[in-house]
């Protein structure tokens, strides 16, 4: 049962920030930044859960039933993330390329505290509250004198960021695909690269800070266990339920934004027009209709919007929105498992692309692409894309980002190189 205390916070912008650097002393943590961005189905303007009371961390063998246990016991708030590799528990497929990360599949945790802001307004919930922990807490937290970047106890050492297929292999490796699209093996392929660094010793949180302010995505993540870290900022949202509706949003489309107001508008325009970027946006609009049917009431999909132009600080998107009505016989769970991975960071047909990239990406992606997000005590949930993000992991003094584009039959390899390097500079620009 959790205690819920309420408060009136008089700069939410600043307290937010109090509320990130509180947190760092716990060792795990999921903290959820909308940035203000004007959506129609954000609940929250922040989310802050930390320290785990129970938690699940797990491979991919039976992690859906694991999770969906899990779910059903404790019918509480869970937070945590589903890697892309957990496609290998719901199709007969594998994962044998190189991991430097070396993160769980799955990992959720349901917090002994949560902080939800929206405007001016907080709400705490706190499970198996203790004599003054609120107040000792909020006390704690408002004193904090929070920099724009904290500073790190030492060193830096980031190391030169390095790139695991260079532009020639990576143009051999789109032709290939492009060669199975036109023996007619698949249609769309999202074909990913990752960039890296070794022996990199960096403060997480201020590297969070500095992409979540050049980026300001409305489902931005700052997550840790204990130590692994995602920084996030990601725009795109994979799943939300709320009640019996069911919502996906999923990106194919992307255009560079410019500092002259008519530049970045022809450049919005422009892809707006754009039938390459049309093309794949509705084939992977077509993926998540068929996934989203599996657990819906008869004939309760629908497109709600259709390649919809979305600008953000970095770059204009094209996004699609797909919504069903959950069908009673089905849980939460089995929404998630039924529509894993998602249709914009695989391509179509899901199986055969699947496997053909498998062959062709030389990283595993692990939790890049994958979903971070949460269950309510009510059974509702909300799950991001894991795109636009960095992955550290502290002890092995690794750091990896990884991006794609999707491969269709009109694909130039050279351009998709180009939109790839545009995905990255947020990212590169953060760890230099």
């Amino acid at each position: 049962m959790r205690v819920s205390i309420h408060k009136k916070i008089s700069n939410p912008a600043h307290f937010k920030q109090q509320l990130l650097s509180w947190s760092q002393q716990f060792r795990e943590i999921v903290f959820l930044d909308s940035n203000s961005y004007p959506q129609e189905y954000s609940n929250f303007d922040c989310l802050l859960a930390v320290d785990a009371f129970t938690s699940l961390k797990t491979d991919f063998q039976n992690a859906f039933d694991d999770l969906k246990q899990y779910q059903q016991t404790t019918k509480d708030w869970l937070l945590g993330y589903l890697s892309y590799d957990l496609k290998n528990d719901i199709e007969e497929l594998k994962s044998t390329n190189f991991d430097g990360l070396d993160f769980p599949d799955m990992f959720f945790f349901q917090p002994k505290k949560i902080f939800l802001l929206k405007g001016d307004q907080l709400e705490i919930q706190y499970l198996r509250l203790c004599d003054d922990e609120v107040d000792d807490d909020f006390e704690e937290i408002m004193q904090i004198q929070s920099e724009p970047f904290v500073t790190l106890s030492g060193p830096e050492a980031s190391g030169e960021v390095q790139q695991r297929i260079s532009k020639e292999r990576y143009v051999e490796k789109v032709n290939k695909i492009l060669e199975h699209i036109h023996k007619g093996d698949m249609y769309e392929a999202n074909f990913c690269m990752e960039f890296f660094s070794e022996n990199a010793i960096i403060n997480p949180l201020e590297k969070f800070q500095k992409l979540n302010e050049i980026s300001q995505a409305p489902l931005a993540v700052f997550f840790k266990n204990n130590k692994q870290y995602l920084l996030s900022a990601s725009p795109e949202r994979y799943l939300k339920k709320e009640g019996e509706t069911i919502i996906s949003q999923p990106i194919k489309g992307t255009s560079k934004r410019f500092s002259d107001p008519l530049e970045d508008e022809k450049s919005k325009l422009f892809l707006a027009s754009d039938s390459k970027e049309r093309a794949e946006n509705i084939m992977i609009t077509d993926l998540v209709r068929n996934d989203l049917s599996h657990t819906a009431q008869k004939g309760s999909v629908e497109v709600a919007e259709l390649c919809k132009i979305y600008s953000f600080l970095q770059v204009h998107q094209m996004i699609s929105t797909i919504t069903s009505k959950l069908d009673p016989q089905y849980s939460v769970v089995d929404v998630l498992k039924t529509t894993f991975p998602m249709g914009s960071m695989t391509g179509a047909p899901k199986i055969s692309v699947m496997k053909i990239i498998e062959n062709l990406e030389e990283t595993k992606r692990g939790l890049y692409s994958g979903a971070v997000g949460y269950f309510t005590p009510e059974g509702d949930f909300d799950f991001n894309v894991v795109i636009r993000s960095i992955l550290y992991n502290q002890e092995k003094k690794y750091v990896s980002f990884s991006v794609g584009s999707a491969i269709t039959s009109l694909s130039i390899p050279e351009k998709e190189y180009e939109e790839c390097l545009l995905k990255a500079k947020a990212m590169h620009e953060v760890l230099q």
